[in-house]
């Protein structure tokens, strides 16, 4: 049991004004492994004056001293990697095999990048007769989702300290034990006080709170596009600055000559990674209608490497979801398939065998998917994958822009040029072609209802940045 009973405000750990607790589940077990506090209105307003009265300071703060912290907190990440990575397995269900690297390995990387880019970034720059300076935009509130969680908090968290913003965040309810684990190593380190505030509880009161606090002067908020819509208009009230990364529903686009053998399997772990609970997955598979069978044959036969299993079993690639609501969530979402006439090829809405505890939901798998249906317009947030037949290249082109989202998407071709080409015309925030390796470095974020802004690296690092320019 991890239980928590204070939240981290100004510098030292703080009882909340609330006396309400948030149950955490073990998404195996289905056991509670932890409480943490439902925080209240008031807890955000102690916490946001906290970051507010830091700020100057912080702000003032040279360059090389806050990248110097971030370091540390890279290294201290770093140094309990399998701790914590166990711990966002119990949370989230990724398998421990791949939590370490991904869920605690990617915010290491997050916050040394962030350290980088505050050393090499150009302050100050001519233009003319002006002066160009970036400055910091002041009091940030981060609010983070479930699915990612530490890597989400890290991209929000480590470059807004680092352009010499504070911070008050709030993350998910239902993974945030990993949060405080973070703020632990934040106050080991000693980041001065107010600079780094952890509020927890529910998005209807902290979240909105946050969201519309007349001091917090931007907000970065990561889940889903309804939440985001949310954000928008508290945050409109106050005209404050916006960064949304929200839903997707990205296509991966196999050409005629794709080599199927190569590709299709790859699209699986691109759908189903982290239990599809990833907001770039390629659920779409657009596949030519003269390849479909032979498409069909070898995703059945690859699905079989991704059979549902204990998170910390070995062989495990695919693990439970978060939470009971997910789990019934993508159930539900399976039987629409099924009602709306979907061909399932592997898969459906019964337990997998042999877990009939824990959050489990079969790899599921349809085909002869129409753009049309329930399941290839909604974001499904689970292991499910649709495969939608195409007849000539532009209807694929117009099948995959055929969506309110823009996050990621994917083209495979025996010819690169040829793939890029068709790349370029995807309305999409990123693309990999012919499996592209993942750049943690590289901006990330959508076009259309998938968001605002972007993160990671220098684009990420500017997100926190005000411009003003100087006239001499």
């Amino acid at each position: 049991m991890d239980n928590r009973d204070k939240l981290y405000i100004d510098g030292s750990w703080v009882p909340s004004t609330s006396t309400d607790t948030l149950e955490v589940f073990d998404s195996t077990t289905e056991e509670v492994i932890g409480k943490i506090p439902n925080g209240s209105a008031d807890d955000v307003d102690r916490a946001v004056r906290a970051a507010a009265a830091a700020f100057p300071a912080w702000s003032a703060t040279p360059v090389e001293d806050r990248a110097k912290l971030l370091d540390r907190l890279a290294e201290g990440l770093g140094a309990r990697m399998e701790e914590i990575g166990a711990l966002i397995s119990h949370e989230v269900g990724m398998p421990a095999k791949l939590a370490g690297g991904v869920q605690v390995g990617l915010p290491a990387g997050a916050a040394a990048d962030a350290a980088k880019n505050a050393r090499e970034y150009p302050w100050e720059e001519e233009m003319g007769n002006s002066l160009i300076v970036h400055e910091p935009v002041g009091v940030v509130a981060a609010i983070t989702p479930w699915n990612y969680p530490l890597f989400q908090i890290v991209l929000k968290v480590a470059p807004a300290i680092a352009a010499g913003c504070t911070i008050v965040l709030k993350p998910s309810e239902v993974a945030p034990l990993n949060a405080f684990a973070l703020a632990d190593i934040i106050d080991e380190i000693g980041f001065p006080p107010g600079v780094f505030n952890l509020v927890t509880g529910v998005g209807p009161v902290v979240g909105e709170a946050l969201a519309a606090h007349p001091l917090v002067d931007a907000v970065s908020f990561t889940g889903s596009t309804r939440a985001g819509k949310r954000v928008m208009q508290l945050a409109a009230e106050n005209v404050k600055k916006v960064s949304l990364e929200l839903g997707g529903k990205s296509a991966n686009i196999m050409l005629e000559d794709a080599d199927l053998a190569s590709a299709i399997p790859a699209g699986l772990f691109g759908c189903w990674i982290n239990s599809g609970q990833t907001c770039s997955a390629l659920t779409r598979m657009l596949v030519p209608r003269s390849r479909l069978a032979e498409a069909e044959e070898i995703a059945v036969g690859a699905a079989a490497g991704f059979t549902p299993g204990d998170p910390f079993a070995e062989t495990s690639l695919l693990g439970p979801l978060v939470s009971a609501t997910q789990r019934d969530r993508v159930r539900n979402y399976i039987q629409q398939g099924i009602d709306e006439g979907a061909k399932l090829l592997i898969g459906g809405v019964e337990p997998p065998e042999g877990l009939d505890k824990g959050y489990f939901v079969q790899q599921t798998i349809f085909s002869e998917v129409t753009r049309d249906m329930t399941i290839a317009r909604e974001e499904i947030f689970g292991p499910v994958l649709c495969i939608i037949p195409y007849d000539t290249e532009d209807e694929a082109v117009d099948i995959a822009n055929d969506t309110d989202y823009g996050l990621a998407g994917a083209v495979w071709s025996a010819d690169k040029d040829h793939a890029l080409a068709v790349a370029k015309r995807l309305r999409t925030g990123q693309v990999d072609v012919n499996g592209g390796g993942f750049n943690p470095s590289a901006p990330f974020g959508g076009y259309k209802q998938s968001g605002i802004g972007r993160e990671r690296g220098r684009y990420g690092f500017e997100e926190f940045l005000e411009v003003k320019s100087v006239q001499l």
